[in-house]
């Protein structure tokens, strides 16, 4: 066995030390480098979570607070425990609040949802144009208070131009929004109008994510539109229409601003929505605790019904899997 002299082994013992200082270094750089970037991520996290903290956690935590006080902005809050929470349960309004509310997200997720699925499959295969699926968009792009104004306007009784077709064909006019019967489908109606192209959008997202090979499969297998529409569209297209359908139906319960603008509420109760609701009981009658028990309990609707349509229509799993 032959011995290694020094100068042999002073090369040798280098290597192993520069190797070894190479792996500590560039572990250290890793980590540095990590570092780095989570300081970037956190300087553009930073105004977002000020603008959250600020104008959603902080107002949330205070709205829970004050739905177990009695409590009007002249004085201070009053603890009464759950007494605003028992006092909903007997509460007339609320119950007609809340089926109103629910007349009108069925009605309106129901247009909505099939009209903009029908809108999306032409703008997959007929309408190629850049022009026309942006034009699709226009209705959502203008303010829902204006878009609320034109329609009353022209759905006015006595000036609307869409009564005045009606009359011109001989037919009786319309108290669209001053008719207890037509007032809430009226209501849907608008918003369906303005929001379809937003959720056609949508939609047309989900459709360009599936793969054409599918369809030409499909195709080679001799399947009709119709049954590839069922059997292969809906199925791959099933987590962005359960994105969908959670999108809307909260915004739906959360409808206000075309109420206020229309019809206030009324005619009589007809279309109190629970936002309308919630807002007079707060501005109209001072009584914010009641009011924030009132938020607290959409609030809780809200996340129990997202959660149901994430749970059982599998919002989470993709066929393309």
């Amino acid at each position: 066995m032959t011995t290694l002299t020094k100068q042999q082994r002073d090369p040798a013992d280098r290597a192993a030390r520069s190797g070894g200082a190479r792996t500590g270094s560039s572990g250290k750089k890793s980590i540095t480098h990590r570092m780095g970037d989570l300081k970037i991520a956190l300087v553009f996290i930073f105004p977002a979570m000020i603008g959250f903290v600020a104008f959603f956690l902080i107002p949330t935590i205070r709205g829970v607070y004050l739905s177990f006080t009695e409590y009007s902005i002249l004085g201070d809050p009053t603890w009464i425990g759950l007494k605003n929470y028992s006092s909903i349960f007997s509460d007339e309004l609320f119950w007609n609040a809340m089926a109103v509310t629910v007349q009108y997200v069925g009605l309106n997720i129901g247009f909505q949802t099939v009209i903009a699925l029908g809108l999306a499959l032409l703008m997959h295969r007929v309408a190629k144009s850049t022009f026309i699926r942006g034009a699709l968009l226009l209705p959502f792009l203008v303010a829902n208070v204006i878009v609320a104004l034109l329609w009353f306007w022209m759905l006015d009784y006595q000036l609307g131009i869409v009564n005045e077709v009606i009359s011109w064909f001989g037919l009786p006019r319309v108290a669209f929004f001053g008719s207890e019967q037509w007032a809430i489908p009226t209501i849907a109606f608008v918003n369906v109008w303005r929001h379809m192209g937003y959720t056609a959008l949508l939609i047309f997202a989900g459709l360009q994510s599936i793969p054409s090979h599918v369809y030409e499969v499909a195709s080679l297998d001799g399947a009709s539109p119709t049954r590839t529409f069922w059997s292969i569209t809906m199925p791959l297209l099933r987590p962005v229409m359960v994105l969908v359908l959670v999108v809307t139906v909260i915004g739906s319960f959360q409808v206000f601003d075309t109420v206020a603008v229309t019809t206030g509420g009324g005619p009589i109760n007809a279309s109190r929505v629970i936002q309308m609701y919630i807002y007079q009981k707060a501005f109209t009658e001072s009584d914010f605790g009641y009011a924030s028990a009132l938020s607290v309990i959409l609030f809780v609707i809200l996340a129990l019904v997202a959660f149901v349509q994430m749970k059982f229509l599998k919002g989470n799993e993709s066929d393309l899997d």
